[in-house]
This record gives structure tokens, C-alpha cells and sequence, in this order.
């Protein structure tokens, strides 16, 4: 699957490693850092051994990626405490090492938030998810007949603002600009419709504008009331601008070095963990540590934030080949996409995941059914190579080693 630099899409794990060679030779070794582990209570060969994967990446992929940092937390079923990881520096060429605690921008991980909130006003009799997009945002025509559910599950046929030349040239013209959900829009409007599955960001700043008609209130504030408070998310953060220092300060640097946009040559090379995040708004503006990621999904998917009916919508699935609605993925059909969700069967078997990507961070959270076990890594870059997915693999390979799950089906990796 395509991925543009300035959005965010889910990546395969297993197709990584397939399809790539995880530690490249002759790479140059990242700057060494002083590694730490947040949970003392976990076994130490397990830690010690999760953070040998997150050095050997940066050591094998430092130079190629950018990438000097990388964060680690793993949620098993039977234990209250996630055992977190990090590895590395907060700039590439530094001496500072990144902490557990980190925060990283998790950029379309934000999706499912945005999903829920919608999917618990649907919960409330608010709306419904088939209402079409005209009942609450009549100035768009040109979609009035676009039922809701197809903003969440990509097959609306609305392009994606984040494609066209116009967007990303203003972008890195003034990275500091806040764009308005009535500005991203408007770069779409005048674009080609698509058809089948086809990933868009315009769908949920257009979803955070429905959010914010029925309720009444901020997209923000409709956020930390349901979700972020509840659920203890004290180390979540949402702005539609910019981050103040406090929240800031805790990112490690972010760099852009994809080569594939010449809009956005400007930005290439440098820390753009600072710019307006507005960009990205209900699709993929949240800050986080990966820790309050694994609480998150967890409550996600065991389904203590909506009713059965709607937790059976957010995992209903379309074939992101065709479009149209599947069971579940297979061998034959192997990845799926829900409402801010997506699935895929690999060697490691069937099993829930997103890539979330800014211009200069990727977030990668894999949720195993059958075992419970819950992976969330991030990193400092967004290169053109990109084999996160790969090391999501070997982490889950080091667990399955050191015992902490059982086989994995087929072989991990195989």
C-alpha cells in the first residue's frame, strides 16, 4: 500500500519482513544512550532483550531512517503493569537518551478515537452512522448522499486534502499555520472523487466536524470528556494547534526525509516535531507515550467503550483490495479496515493493528486476540524506507522466546 508522507496508513507487519531486510548491512550504529525500562517488576532478561531489538534496529537502521529514538510498551493480559521500553537519543547525533515516557505523535492511531466518539453518539440516539454527511454539514452537496459509515471505513470516494500539490506547498511555506477543518476540506472539494477503498484524511476531519455539530462543543473537549479522562489517559494529549512547551518538550525530535514530495522539500532533513499539528486535527493530531496506547487499545478492543452493537460496527470490515465488506481477513484477502481500525492475516495470524504517521514520527500498535497481547512502538522519523512493521515482528518473536507467549502460529517471521 502507497504511503504518502503526510498522512498516515496502516503498514504490515509481516510484509515488512517479507518483502525487506530488517537490519541493512553496513548501516550506521545510532549514538549510544543509557537504556531504561519504566516497569522494574518485569523480568529482567525479558527487558533486557526487548531493548537489545529496539538498539539492534537503531544501530542497523540509524542512518538510513533518520531515526535515533524509539520507544517500547507491551501490554500482556495477565498483569496489570505494561512493561515499557526506550532506546536511543531525543536527537539524531545526540547524547540525551529518550525516556520511557516519551511522547510521541501517533498521527492516524487517532482515527479510532474520533470512531468511538462518533460510534457513542450513535450509542445516545444522537445520530446514526448511516445518517447521511448533508444532515450535518449541508454545505458540502457534493456529498450529501455519503452515509457517515463511509468516512470511517474509506470508501466515501472523498480524496484525501493531504494529496494535492496546493495543500503541502502551503504546508511547508509555513509550517506554524493553523489550517481550519474548513480549509483542509476545501484543498478536497474540487478534487477527483475515488472509488472502492481509498484512504483519506479528509473523511475524518470531516467526521470531527459532525462530532462538533451534534454536541455542540469542541472536538477536544468532547475527547477529554469521554475518552481521555475516564480511562486515566493522563499522558494524552490533544491540540488543534500548537503544543505548549510542557507537553513539547517531552517529544523527541521528528524528521522528515522522504524523497518523493518535492512540496515538501523544504522541510526535508529537519525537526518538525514543533510544527501546527492543525494539519492533521481529528485524523491524526493526538500525542501520547506508548504506555497510555496499550491502556487505550485495550479498552478499545475488549470493548469497554461502546455498547455491542456499536463495538460490532468499529470491527466491521471492507477489503481494502475491493471495498466491499468482508468478515474477516484471510490468506486470500489479507488485510481489512474498519471504522479507525484495521486487520490483517500474516504469519503471525490474524490480528489488529495501525500505523500512524506524521511527517517526522510513526506509531505502530499490533492487538493479538488470541494470546491478548498488545505492542506498541514509535519512532522518530518518517523515512522512505520504512520497516517498523519488521521490528513490530522481532519484538513479538523475543516474546514468544523468552516465554512470555506462547508459539507463534506458523513461526513468527516465517
Amino acid at each position: 500500500m502507497t504511503v504518502r508522507p503526510a498522512r498516515s496508513v496502516p503498514t504490515a507487519l509481516a510484509a515488512a519482513v517479507l518483502t525487506t531486510v530488517l537490519f541493512a548491512p553496513g548501516a550506521a550504529a545510532a549514538p549510544p544512550a543509557a537504556p531504561v525500562a519504566a516497569d522494574v517488576g518485569a523480568d529482567p532478561a525479558l527487558v533486557a532483550a526487548l531493548r537489545g531489538d529496539l538498539e539492534e534496529y537503531l544501530g542497523a537502521r540509524g542512518a538510513v531512517e533518520h531515526v535515533s529514538a524509539a520507544g517500547l510498551s507491551v501490554s500482556l493480559p495477565d498483569r496489570l503493569e505494561t512493561i515499557d521500553v526506550s532506546a536511543g537519543t531525543t536527537e539524531f547525533g545526540g547524547s540525551v537518551p529518550v525516556q520511557p515516557d516519551a511522547l510521541w505523535q501517533i498521527g492516524s492511531n487517532t482515527k479510532a478515537f474520533t470512531s468511538v466518539l462518533l460510534l457513542q453518539l450513535e450509542a445516545e440516539r444522537r445520530l446514526s452512522i448511516d445518517d447521511p454527511v448533508s444532515r450535518w454539514l449541508p454545505q458540502y452537496p457534493q456529498w450529501h448522499d455519503v452515509p457517515i459509515r463511509r468516512l470511517l471505513d474509506m470508501t466515501s470516494g472523498i480524496p484525501t486534502y493531504d494529496d494535492q500539490p496546493a495543500f503541502l506547498t502551503a504546508q511547508a511555506a509555513d509550517p506554524l499555520r493553523e489550517f481550519t477543518p474548513a480549509e483542509l476540506v476545501g484543498y478536497a472539494v474540487e478534487a477527483p472523487a475515488t472509488s472502492g477503498y481509498s484512504y483519506s484524511n479528509t473523511n475524518y476531519v470531516l467526521a470531527e466536524m459532525i462530532v462538533e455539530r451534534v454536541t455542540g462543543t469542541g472536538y477536544a473537549n468532547q475527547l477529554s470528556a469521554r475518552l481521555l479522562v475516564p480511562l486515566g489517559l493522563r499522558d494524552t494529549y490533544y491540540r488543534s494547534h500548537l503544543y505548549p512547551p510542557a507537553i513539547a518538550d517531552r517529544m523527541p525530535a521528528g524528521y522528515y526525509t522522504r524523497t518523493d514530495e518535492p512540496e515538501l522539500s523544504p522541510l526535508r532533513g529537519r525537526d518538525v516535531s514543533r510544527i501546527s499539528p492543525s494539519w492533521a486535527r481529528g485524523a491524526g493530531a493526538i500525542v501520547s507515550t506508548t504506555a497510555d496506547m496499550t491502556r487505550w487499545q485495550r479498552a478499545l478492543y475488549d470493548g469497554w467503550l461502546l455498547p455491542p452493537q456499536q463495538q460490532a460496527e468499529l470491527l466491521s470490515l471492507v477489503s481494502t483490495a475491493t471495498g466491499e465488506p468482508i468478515e474477516a481477513t484471510g490468506p486470500d484477502d489479507p488485510r481489512g479496515f474498519g471504522l479507525g481500525v484495521a486487520q490483517m492475516t500474516d504469519a503471525l495470524g490474524t490480528f489488529w493493528f495501525y500505523e500512524g504517521e506524521t511527517l517526522g514520527f510513526r506509531l505502530l500498535h499490533a492487538y493479538f486476540p488470541e494470546s491478548g497481547l498488545i505492542v506498541d512502538i514509535g519512532l522518530n522519523s518518517r523515512p522512505d524506507e520504512d520497516q517498523l512493521g519488521a521490528l513490530a515482528s522481532r519484538v513479538y518473536e523475543t516474546l514468544v522466546a523468552q516465554g512470555a507467549l506462547g508459539p507463534a502460529p506458523g513461526g513468527a517471521g516465517a
